[in-house]
């Protein structure tokens, strides 16, 4: 009697037909029994590639471009020089501040001389306490000097190295500001870029899934070209949108391959979770006739065509799962195409 409500009800929520007797059941054909089980339920959602580190270089000195070695699109490896500015001003600050800074270690050497003449004659009273003093703040003030004069040496050494811009990261080069021959000054923008090894996945959830994807360890990211890349580092914000109520998503990853991924492109971040107990059945059980989903049911000393609503495919197992229609208990069919073709062949020779 539970059977036959569950017919009929399965008949009145989904349209089906209820299941009708067929064959004789054939000992030979392999059953599986059917349990509930749990499996990871994927969700799939759509997000962008973003990355990590962008930068635009802009000129710490000023002068005229002589050379620009990289365009836009150009891949350009940490420290490679993009463009060299003239560089006669800063050659000369640089001689100025080493001249400088010669000159004040020979006073310095001197004044450090002459205090420690003084410091041996004053306790004789061949000195005088002014001229002691004398002697001591010229030499405070002759190493401070020499301080200040590497400090300016240090500045146009800097200053000088400027003139030629190099790439702070790895990258890609996605805009160029400048021509050659242009004059630049302090601050100008020059590259944009971004480092192609880097990169997130940047993608939305709505509210219900917030709590589930932090207690995910990691996530799976499928790219355009069929490749699955595995990510731990998963950072979802903890704030929502005030006009859509979700919340953003970033997982970091990185990407060696960088002819495959670009920055902008679109990817499937795929999230596993956990599913209450399910019914599934094999694949090869099935039974398909343009809408309808069916298997072979062994029912007491007969085989019996039952629909089925099929939900979750999980394709790694080759099965699928089983919304209604069966239940716990019931043997089908394993191979229901290999079943048919005999018992029609069985069926043609009566």
């Amino acid at each position: 009697m539970s059977r036959l409500f569950a017919s009929l009800s399965l008949f009145c929520a989904f349209c089906t037909v209820t299941s009708v007797p067929l064959f004789a059941a054939e000992p030979q054909f392999d059953t599986v029994t059917l349990a509930y089980t749990t499996y990871a339920q994927p969700r799939v959602f759509d997000a962008k590639v973003e990355a990590t580190k962008a930068a635009t270089v802009s000129a710490q000195t000023s002068g005229r471009i002589i050379n620009i070695n990289h365009d836009v699109n150009d891949l350009v490896p940490h420290g490679s020089a993009l463009l060299e500015i003239t560089n006669k001003e800063q050659g000369a600050e640089l001689a100025g501040a080493e001249a400088e800074l010669a000159r004040a270690e020979a006073v310095n050497n001197e004044a450090q001389a002459q205090f420690i003449r003084y410091k041996e004659l004053f306790p004789k009273g061949a000195i005088s306490k002014g001229a002691m003093d004398e002697a001591t703040a010229e030499a405070k003030t002759s190493t401070q000097a020499v301080s200040a004069a590497k400090a300016q040496l240090i500045k146009a050494k800097e200053n000088l190295n400027y003139t030629i811009v190099s790439a702070p990261f790895s990258g890609r080069m996605t805009q160029r500001f400048v021509e050659q021959g242009e004059t630049i000054s302090y601050g100008q923008a020059l590259f944009s870029g971004y480092d192609n090894e880097h990169l997130r996945a940047v993608f939305q959830i709505p509210q219900q899934d917030l709590v589930t994807l932090q207690q995910l360890d990691k996530v799976n990211i499928l790219l355009a070209n069929g490749q699955m890349i595995s990510a731990t580092d998963i950072n979802p914000f903890n704030f929502a949108d005030p006009q859509t109520h979700s919340h953003t998503v970033r997982v970091n990853f990185t990407y060696h391959n960088n002819t495959d991924l670009q920055v902008g492109q679109w990817v499937k971040v795929i999230a596993e979770q956990t599913s209450k107990p399910s019914l599934f059945v094999p694949l090869s059980a099935l039974h398909q006739v343009g809408d309808l989903n069916s298997v072979y049911r062994k029912s007491a000393d007969k085989i019996v065509l039952n629909q089925v609503r099929l939900g979750f495919i999980d394709k790694q197992k080759q099965q699928i799962e089983v919304l209604s229609g069966l239940m716990p208990g019931d043997e089908v069919i394993l191979d229901a195409a290999q079943y048919l073709i005999r018992s029609r062949a069985a069926k043609a020779k009566e």
